[in-house]
């Protein structure tokens, strides 16, 4: 799922025609954000960085046929979700079928006719729509309304990645509510839920920006994925957490580390490498949120740099 920009999503168009493509640019513009690429190497490149609404793919191009650049997309996790539209000649109306059983959803054929265009695309667009709902559903977790593990793990893959390319720092805040069993076994399981509902939405407040990414990682345990964010900046987000959390002012009578709810935090920092999986960085914070366990809680600790 990728977000709109101005209320418009985005559409790749791939053709090594520039003519083509000019064509397309026309139609489509006044609705949608677009991209271009002219082979599908470059089809393949854009849309990992772009993270694409729609593809509109050409059949026919020189380095790498649409198939083949179709069935690398389908292959890639982030982007296989994300709807194909081929486009051939007339004379190609017979290999419809290899594309529909690569997994495209429609087609659209040369020479081009502006509204069947449009109308195709906008159909296509309504049914992503939807499914981009459903999708989004099913990745909220049912107690506290906000991303739940798996689309924990979907965003910090999809920023490992792209931080791949950016070469600029990811930070990871792994949260734990500080002896929340306790606090279960002398409140009971009612108000142990409310504790998590009032705790994960006062973790949305300090993550300002729209690439910062917040979710329950499991039980009292929730993570934070600050892209583009330094040791200095992971630190600042994780005193603002941890103020906004005292700030709620939970009664924990069972707490030993005073009368009300806090919150240990553990900061892990790297520049993604393809050298290793994005679990490297987790585990970084992992280690560093049992450090602050183990150092009495109520505190941040911050991992080591990883080295390469």
């Amino acid at each position: 799922m990728t977000p709109e920009r101005d209320g418009k999503l985005m559409i790749l168009l791939v053709d090594d025609a520039p003519t083509n493509i000019q064509m397309l640019n026309e139609t489509l513009k006044d609705g949608y954000h677009l991209f271009f690429a002219t082979s599908g190497r470059d089809a393949l490149r854009i849309a990992s960085e772009s993270l694409p609404d729609l593809i509109l793919l050409d059949v026919i191009m020189p380095d790498m046929d649409g198939y083949e650049v179709c069935r690398k997309l389908k292959a890639d996790p982030i982007l296989r979700n994300v709807p194909i539209i081929f486009i051939t000649a007339m004379n190609q109306q017979e290999d419809e079928a290899i594309g529909l059983e690569l997994g495209a959803v429609d087609y659209i054929t040369k020479p081009f006719n502006p509204t069947i265009v449009r109308l195709r695309i906008r159909n296509q667009i309504e049914l992503k729509r939807q499914r981009d709902l459903l999708a989004r559903l099913s990745h909220l977790d049912g107690l506290t309304a906000i991303p739940n593990r798996r689309a924990l793990d979907e965003a910090l893959e999809r920023e490992w990645r792209r931080g791949t390319r950016s070469l600029k720092p990811l930070s990871l805040l792994m949260i734990d509510i500080d002896h929340f069993k306790a606090y279960n076994d002398n409140c009971g399981h009612l108000a142990g839920d409310d504790c998590l509902r009032s705790f994960a939405q006062s973790l949305k407040i300090p993550l300002g920006r729209a690439a910062d990414f917040v979710g329950r990682y499991g039980g009292e345990e929730f993570l934070a994925i600050l892209p583009e964010t330094d040791e200095k900046g992971a630190m600042i987000v994780a005193r603002e957490i941890q103020e906004g959390v005292a700030e709620l002012a939970i009664p924990h009578p069972a707490s030993p580390l005073g009368t009300v709810v806090t919150a240990s935090i553990g900061i892990a920092t790297a520049v993604a490498s393809r050298e290793h999986e994005h679990t490297w960085l987790l585990q970084g914070a992992d280690s560093a949120l049992y450090q602050a366990k183990q150092e009495g809680r109520n505190r941040i600790v911050a991992a080591p740099s990883p080295s390469n």
